[in-house]
């Protein structure tokens, strides 16, 4: 019975210290200097006079809410942030919808983006699905997981962005409160389920890195 209780114990003060280390954006930003990480990030902030009509046309740009100037400015200085603290990008995926493929590219500065259905808005067409996400689509959640199961190229981090109701999709509804720009980072696991590491909301980068 003692064992026990001295297990449970190291147990509690393991799980207490590693959710002191996910908070710790600079620890979390030092990590991602060595690569093998994936970023998965929720786009920026949006233009709310603009709807989405649905079905979605990925190529009709009237037809898509799109970033705010307020989005663009927070996606270039996680950008900033990124290039002063030499975190290496490797591949990057976004939402077929512009607003992410915009966030992707800059936060990237510039590389090409590949826009996957995996990372599109599952929510599309349920106001009330996108507002309250409740990880109810699991095919979605699926797919997702196996992107950010995907090693990253040696020496570099992968970077995916998608939507607020894909993060309760594949990490459960409590991943709902994703803010805007916000990261969750993950290590890649080849015999299983990738790590969850911590999460870095949009103005902890710049804070970090100064």
């Amino acid at each position: 019975m003692q064992r026990i209780t001295l297990l449970l114990a190291a147990l509690l003060q393991f799980l207490g210290t590693a959710q002191a280390f996910a908070a710790d954006s600079r620890e979390l930003l030092s990590l991602l200097k060595t690569g093998s990480y994936v970023i998965i990030f929720r786009h920026g902030a949006t233009d709310d006079s603009q709807k989405d009509i649905h079905p979605f046309r990925f190529d009709d740009m009237k037809a898509q809410r799109q970033l705010s100037e307020k989005g663009r400015e927070t996606a270039r200085q996680i950008a900033a942030a990124l290039k002063a603290q030499g975190i290496p990008i490797g591949e990057v995926y976004t939402s077929k919808l512009f607003r992410a493929v915009e966030t992707g590219q800059i936060l990237s500065a510039g590389k090409q983006v590949n826009a996957v259905d995996a990372l599109t808005d599952s929510g599309a067409g349920s106001a009330s699905s996108m507002a309250n996400p409740t990880g109810a689509n699991a095919k979605a959640g699926v797919a997702i997981r196996e992107l950010v199961n995907a090693v990253p190229k040696p020496g570099t981090n992968n970077v995916l962005v998608t939507h607020k109701t894909n993060f309760a999709d594949a990490f459960g509804k409590e991943a709902g409160d994703v803010g805007e720009a916000e990261a969750f980072i993950y290590k890649p696991n080849s015999t299983g389920s990738a790590l969850f590491v911590g999460r870095i909301k949009a103005a902890d980068w710049t804070t970090a890195s100064n």
